[in-house]
């Protein structure tokens, strides 16, 4: 027990040097680190270099919290429109007559098959429409179809969107727009923004360090929904009348068949006209987009194309040339910062529905300072009573705890600021947990040592069964706590995961600093101070 190998110490030592010194950027400024990443040379990987600090959440260093909910109705309307496509094109493959055109209801369509026959060859692939659902969790039962199929005596066949359809529309529609948030909200060049569910159909975004709530919600609230349509030559027929940037909201006619999505785009970059200098967005479709694009250019030269975002025309640019070269650019009435957002609107993406601000707020940095002095002083507060405590009770041995408490903190630290952990206020709170549960190792070996030496055994012997003996009561203790550790952090959000990470690591580190170090103190104490009882 008191002979350690030299490997054993340096690997020991190392471990420690390298969590304090990642730990130590925690006390310089941005500046300072950035200088640091600068000056170092090339060839040292950057993971390496002690640049990283922990990154504050949104209740420490303020920021903008915005909680968005999801157009329910819009997305039902959807869903129904793409079933009346889909049972036109049924009607149409299989060659069945019907009277009457295709009803459309809130949930559903419906169409009349006077044929018997007809019907019996038209169901079956209806039904094919009505996928089952699958798990839905909490959302709903498992088992049920998007689409229930019915038929009436009189021939009427109704094909009706389920609860349980629509729950799954809506939580797919609520994953891809996280996506789609998250890619916004990365484009603004924020750190550790938290983008999560609240319920079925919410999404929860806080962006820490941004103080510009009205900006974040312009990036948010739009859809995005780009379309390249022509300007109508005339009203009426299939024509769109859509409000006009370029006109000052005037309504102008838009033809309903459109050119080009935003889905073809493949980058959208802000930059200015050469030869006006006013902000522009240069974009670059993929091969489909460019190729359709470039044949309506050919086909349309000299007339005005609708460049139409969220169903308004914000440019109208005459055709002069065909443009075949899969990219091009939107000019109007732009100011350099709506230039900006519009650029990053289209290289993140259409979201999938409508979205609706429900709640906002902004944290500001004073609060943050508050919370962060707040947790500091009991960090402090926690750290002292605790070292008195353990010199008071256990003399050298608790001063040994002592100096292995402060490597634990030192390695937190250091183990978030690698992994990019978001500290927040109950992440502080977990801290000042770890303290006090970071020195119940050492009680446990301490008070074995002291059960042992009670018994009649030397000293080294009673040392060397404090450590042995309480190592399996200190891993199962350790064990329980990480397991419900985990459990928090799978199952919670927000808050608990910001507790649940902090607490996650403490239980690591407090394994190699309360046992594996605080017994090679022990061990070098022995040799240097030689003595014949214990010290408590």
């Amino acid at each position: 027990m008191l002979r350690f190998q030299t490997r054993k110490v340096i690997v020991v030592l190392l471990v420690l040097l390298f969590g304090c010194g990642f730990a130590l950027p925690n006390l310089f400024s941005p500046e300072t680190r950035k200088a640091i990443e600068q000056g170092a040379p090339s060839w040292i990987p950057r993971i390496l270099l002690p640049i990283h600090a922990v990154v504050l959440g949104l209740n420490l260093q303020g920021g903008s919290h915005v909680l968005l909910e999801i157009d329910r109705a819009d997305l039902v309307r959807s869903q129904v429109t793409q079933l009346r496509d889909d049972v036109r094109r049924i009607l149409r493959e299989e060659r069945v007559s019907f009277q009457g055109g295709i009803g459309m209801t809130a949930r559903g369509v419906s169409v009349r098959v006077p044929e018997a026959s007809d019907r019996a060859k038209l169901l079956p692939k209806l039904r094919e429409l009505a996928q089952p659902v699958g798990t839905l969790g909490a959302f709903g039962p498992s088992g049920n179809n998007t689409i229930d199929v019915a038929e009436q005596p009189d021939g009427l066949i109704q094909l009706t969107v389920t609860e349980a359809g629509a729950n799954e529309r809506v939580r797919r529609a609520v994953e891809q727009a996280m996506e789609v948030l998250r890619r916004r909200v990365d484009a603004l060049g924020t750190t550790e923004p938290n983008i999560q569910r609240q319920g079925l159909d919410r999404i929860l975004v806080q962006v820490p360090g941004l103080q510009d709530p009205q900006r974040l919600k312009d990036i948010l609230g739009q859809t995005a929904k780009l379309q390249f349509r022509m300007v109508a030559e005339s009203q009426g027929g299939d024509v769109d009348m859509l409000p006009s940037q370029d006109a000052g909201g005037s309504l102008v006619p838009v033809e309903r068949r459109v050119i080009v999505e935003g889905e073809d785009l493949i980058d959208a970059q802000p930059a200015f006209d050469s030869r006006t200098a006013q902000p522009i967005v240069n974009f670059r479709f993929n091969i489909r987009g460019a190729q359709r694009f470039g044949q309506a250019t050919t086909e349309n030269l000299g007339r005005p194309l609708a460049i139409v975002l969220d169903n308004k025309v914000i440019s109208s640019p005459v055709i002069q040339s065909p443009i075949t070269g899969g990219s091009g650019q939107i000019s109007g009435n732009f100011t350099v910062e709506s230039v900006n957002n519009l650029a990053i609107l289209l290289r993140a993406g259409a979201l999938p529905a409508k979205m609706t601000i429900v709640e906002e707020r902004t944290v500001g940095p004073g609060l943050g300072a508050d919370s962060i002095q707040a947790g500091k002083m009991a960090t402090l507060i926690a750290t002292a009573l605790v070292i008195l405590y353990m010199i008071g009770t256990y003399g050298v041995f608790g001063l040994i705890a002592s100096i292995a408490l402060l490597v634990h903190v030192c390695l937190i630290f250091g183990l978030m600021s690698v992994l990019g952990a978001t500290m927040t206020l109950p992440g502080i709170a977990g801290i000042v947990l770890t303290i006090g549960t970071a020195v119940d190792s050492n009680v446990l070996i301490y008070e074995r040592m002291r059960e042992e030496s009670h018994q009649g055994r030397s000293l080294v012997s009673a040392l060397e069964a404090g450590f042995q003996r309480a190592f399996a009561t200190i891993i199962d203790s350790n064990v329980t706590m990480l397991i419900a550790a985990l459990a928090l952090f799978a199952l919670g959000s927000g808050p608990v995961r910001g507790f649940a990470v902090v607490f996650i690591l403490g239980i690591l580190t407090t394994v190699i600093t309360a046992v594996t170090l605080t017994r090679m103190l022990i061990a070098l104490w022995y040799r240097w101070a030689k003595p014949k009882t214990l010290p408590f």
